[in-house]
């Protein structure tokens, strides 16, 4: 099982599409906070992706997004089918002081994880270069380009999967 989180409104859906080859499995929204469930996903028969609630800034009810936060900690803490947590940011932002926590978090807890930078074709290549290296002095990890429109980085993030 690999679940992927992340702020609002940052391709977590557009990045499991684009993964399965399929527009809509996950539900897609330009409004920040429209995924408000924890959404598994069966691919290949052989993984299950979770689509996870984002973090951050979501146009819903403060009591809903009080209710995600204990929902998403068991399923990461406590459920033994995890193998990754994909932890996606924008390439074109620096990550925000919530991403730093969650990133904390899954180390301080011994969740595995990576971290993928979507949105990587709304940048030039020499953007993109410059963008990734403040993403991996904040988390002190490699961290993968992304493209949901171009499929940049679809292939290097399934050879990840395959090694788990």
């Amino acid at each position: 099982m690999v679940a992927f989180t992340g702020r609002s409104n940052v391709g977590k859906s557009s990045l499991i599409n684009n993964l399965v080859g399929r527009k809509k499995l996950a539900r897609t929204s330009s409004t920040p906070g429209r995924t408000q469930v924890i959404n598994f996903f069966k691919v290949e028969d052989k993984w299950i992706f979770v689509d996870l609630p984002g973090y951050g800034f979501a146009k819903v009810a403060k009591q809903e997004k009080a209710r995600w936060g204990p929902m998403v900690e068991e399923l990461l803490t406590e459920d033994r089918r995890l193998k990754l947590v994909v932890m996606i940011i924008d390439a074109r932002r620096e990550p925000t002081a919530i991403d730093l926590v969650m990133k904390e978090w899954l180390d301080e807890c011994g969740v595995p994880h990576l971290v993928v930078a979507t949105k990587a074709d709304k940048l030039s290549s020499r953007q993109l270069q410059k963008s990734v290296i403040p993403i991996q002095d904040a988390f002190s990890c490699r961290v993968i380009p992304y493209s949901a429109a171009t499929g940049m980085g679809k292939q290097e993030l399934w050879q990840v999967f395959k090694r788990i």
